[in-house]
This record gives structure tokens, sequence and C-alpha cells, in this order.
């Protein structure tokens, strides 16, 4: 590390968000603006494995900034869960003349980082792009706005017909151990519950408050799943026992999927993005290595790249009390 850096290379890599392509972009303009040059790595460890390089420049990331996914492409790598794999990517980023790494995704992408600094002692910062806001040190992740704005908009359509025909809506959202996503659309979208994995609900309170509901005269309701919540196998099975309980509801379940990944980024994750994007360079420049760059307090911090894999971001109690008195 006591050699100059005058190259730096980005990859991206797990699940695609929006806003990666902004993070690629002022990544490779601080590089520009610091001269030092920069190479973008295709597929993510696995191009790094296979070599597949190529010098960026300014005008490579033009008219990048305002699309969804990553031009870099983003790929799982078993190749890099392997020493054989780690030393081949380290040949080739040494054969290339590259002395640092910036990686932008999420905690299977920092683990592999953090690996590769423990073997090699290779610089490396990480940059958070996951819509699930589910990484420590940041207050928010690059994606995690769209998403939350493109579920709403999805929840919005479907309350329309939800009303129009007095129907029970399950709609499932991405978040297989984080609830970020459904518990912050839910209050936006003002659903009647919001079901996720880090507060269990139970089918009893669910039951009790669908009772309660109709009650009330409401003839349709809205209720946000994340996909990790523990009530029955899937969304399908527990709209099934709720039909067995409430046979005169008409149910439907809709999953949002992928569409939640996708889309043009918003201001806020392009802003952030960008922000991270050149923190990122700076901080290898002046030999920083093994950390993650976020946002917190809206000023840049880090944290090691340990911590952010090791520990979690915890749901606003704040925020489940405001969904409960919402929803009544």
């Amino acid at each position: 590390m006591n050699e100059p850096i005058n190259k730096i290379a980005v990859l991206t890599s797990g699940g695609d968000a929006p806003g990666m392509n902004a993070a690629i972009r002022a990544v490779v303009r601080a590089c520009t603006y610091y001269r030092v040059d920069c190479i973008g790595v295709y597929r993510g460890y696995q191009g790094l494995i296979e070599g597949d390089f190529k010098e960026l420049s300014a005008r490579h990331v033009s008219n990048i900034i305002n699309k969804g996914g990553t031009i870099l492409k983003s790929a799982r790598s078993k190749d890099f869960m392997t020493e054989e794999g780690r030393a081949k990517a380290y040949e080739n980023l040494k054969k290339e003349g590259i002395g640092a790494l910036v990686i932008i995704g999420g905690d299977g992408t920092f683990t592999g980082g953090l690996k590769f600094i423990q073997e090699y002692n290779f610089p490396i910062i990480g940059i958070p792009g996951t819509i699930d806001n589910d990484i420590y040190g940041t207050d928010r992740t690059i994606g995690y706005d769209t998403a939350l704005n493109t579920v709403v908009e999805v929840i919005d359509k479907i309350r329309d017909t939800a009303s129009s025909h007095n129907r029970l809506f399950f709609i499932e959202v991405m978040g297989r151990d984080a609830g970020f996503i459904a518990l912050n659309t839910g209050i936006g979208a003002g659903a009647e519950e919001i079901l996720i994995p880090e507060k269990d609900l139970g089918l009893d309170r669910l039951v009790e408050s669908l009772k309660t509901s109709k009650e009330k005269g409401k003839t349709s309701s809205i209720v946000v799943v994340s996909e990790g919540d523990k009530i029955g196998k899937n969304v399908f099975e527990l709209g099934d026992h709720i039909k067995e309980i409430f046979p005169d509801y008409d149910i439907r379940v809709s999953v949002l999927g992928h569409m939640q990944r996708g889309g043009s980024p918003s201001c806020s994750d392009r802003v952030l993005a960008s922000r991270l994007g050149v923190a990122a360079v700076e901080y290898l420049l002046d030999r920083s290595s093994g950390v993650m760059v976020g946002i917190t307090n809206n000023q840049v911090t880090t944290v090691g790249l340990n911590k952010a894999i090791k520990m979690n971001n915890d749901i606003d109690k704040e925020l489940l009390k405001v969904a409960e008195i919402t929803s009544v």
C-alpha cells in the first residue's frame, strides 16, 4: 500500500440496484479529476477472475446517470469463493497494474472483498448498492429510495382496483431478511397491515386486525408483506389461509418481484451514488482500505467492511408505532 495508486478498478456485484450506474460514473469521473486511470470490471468478481477489463474515460460514462441496472453487468461468482479463483483475480489485477478496487454491492460483495484484503492486503473500498437498505453503517443504500417509489406507485394502482371490487390484496415486496421496504411503503401507501421479519405479527393478530377493519366498514384492504415474513410458508399460503377464515373476502396476491430493482433512479439515489463514488476514490487515494463509504446524518462516513457485514440495521421503532396508529 506504499506504492502510488495510478489505476483504480471498479465492479458491481450481487443484485443490481437503481443508481449503480451513477456510482460507476462518479468513480470514473473522480479518477479522471485526480488523474488516475480507471478500469471497469465486467460481471463482478467473475470478470475479475477472467480478466474482463475495459479502461473507462469520462466520456464512456456519459448519459448513464439516469439508467437503471449496471453497465458493468453483475454476477455471483462461485469461483471467487475458492482460493484458486481469488489467486487468479489477484494475478489479473497486478498484471494490469491496478492498485486499488472499488466494489459496489451488498453483504456478499463485501464478504468477498474482505476475504481478498485479508489474503492479499489489496486496497478495497465498498459502496453499498442494494434496494433492501440492510447494510450497517449507512442511513441509506443506493437503490433503496427508487425501490420505495416504485413500490408505492404500484400499490397505489392496486388500491384503485381493490376499492373498485371490494378486494383484500396481499402484496409481497422484497426483503428476505429485512423489512425496510415493506414498512416504509406500507406507511406511504396507507396499508391496513404490514408484515415484516423483524416483528412477528402472528396469524392471530392479523386475523383480529382484519376482523376489526371489517367491523369498521372497510370493504377493501391492503396488506404489505415482506418476503421474509414468518407467517406461513409464503404469501400464497397466507392468502389461502385467510380465505378459509373469511370466505366472503375476494382475496388476491401480488408478488412485485424484480420490478422493484428496475427503473430510472430517483434524484436522491443519483446524488447519493455520486457522493459515495467520489468519496470511495478519495479514500483510496488517501490510503484507506477495508471500509465501506456510507451516509450518516447526511454526511459521508466510513465503517469497516467487517462491521458492515456482521452488524444489522435496526427497524425504526417510531415507524412501527406510526404504522400501527395510522392503520386504525
